[in-house]
């Protein structure tokens, strides 16, 4: 894995202004994946955008690590219905334009 494709933790703590167990919890609990390189610890930056997620529903909602757990699978659920959703829409409107 090229190194341009990852983050420093240690930057983003001091970015996002958390403490480095932030993250440590958030891979133990299985909700990110921590790479290690040379005793440092690095994420992937398509990952950003759930940390973020995570962060404020930690931040804003005071979500402990089993409710981030449980509303952050809940809303990639939704994300997954929703694109169902919009599968099955356009498959029906291809028969409709049949018709």
């Amino acid at each position: 894995m090229k190194t341009e494709e990852l983050i420093r933790i240690d930057e983003l703590c001091v970015h996002y202004e958390v403490e480095h167990t932030f993250f440590t919890h958030l891979s133990e609990a299985g909700l990110i994946e921590l790479t290690i390189i040379e005793n440092t610890s690095y994420i992937h930056t398509n990952l950003i955008g759930d940390v973020e997620k995570m962060m404020r529903l930690h931040h804003d909602l005071q979500l402990n690590m089993e409710g981030i757990d449980v509303v952050f699978h809940l809303l990639n659920k939704i994300d997954h219905l929703n694109s169902e959703l919009s599968a099955a829409k356009n498959r029906l409107r291809l028969y409709e334009d049949d018709l």
